[in-house]
């Protein structure tokens, strides 16, 4: 009856252990628009975590691309370079970045290509 009320606890221990985890590796998606000029999304803020970035290209008729930097700090050297959208965005169409994992801080987002201002990214 101990042997069996031992296997019971250590299934139970295992999936909520594998419950967990798979709560921590969510990724999630970060949808951002870009127009003429601008990102429709302006400001953002998250909480630390694994984001993709799906960027859009609404109307432009040139390839966009995006831009992910710790604030301050924007030249290329320092950009988040899993945050680059893995092909550039075509006029009505979207791309997606690798993953990536944001700590708490302050970033900074833009687009090179068409060309944007800077927009800040905030995870706390």
């Amino acid at each position: 009856m101990k042997t069996v009320k031992n296997l019971i606890l250590g299934i139970f221990l295992v999936a909520t252990s594998f419950a967990a985890n798979a709560q921590k590796n969510v990724v999630k998606t970060v949808a951002l628009e870009q127009t003429k000029g601008e990102f429709t999304q302006q400001s953002i803020t998250l909480s630390p975590g694994d984001y993709v970035f799906e960027i859009a290209n609404n109307g432009i008729d040139h390839e966009v691309g995006f831009v992910l930097a710790p604030k301050g700090k924007t030249d290329q050297a320092h950009h988040i370079k899993n945050a680059y959208v893995t092909s550039t965005v075509k006029k009505d169409s979207k791309s997606k970045s690798k993953v990536v994992s944001l700590e708490k801080g302050e970033y900074t987002y833009f687009c090179p290509l068409n060309p944007t201002p800077q927009y800040t990214l905030i995870v706390k």
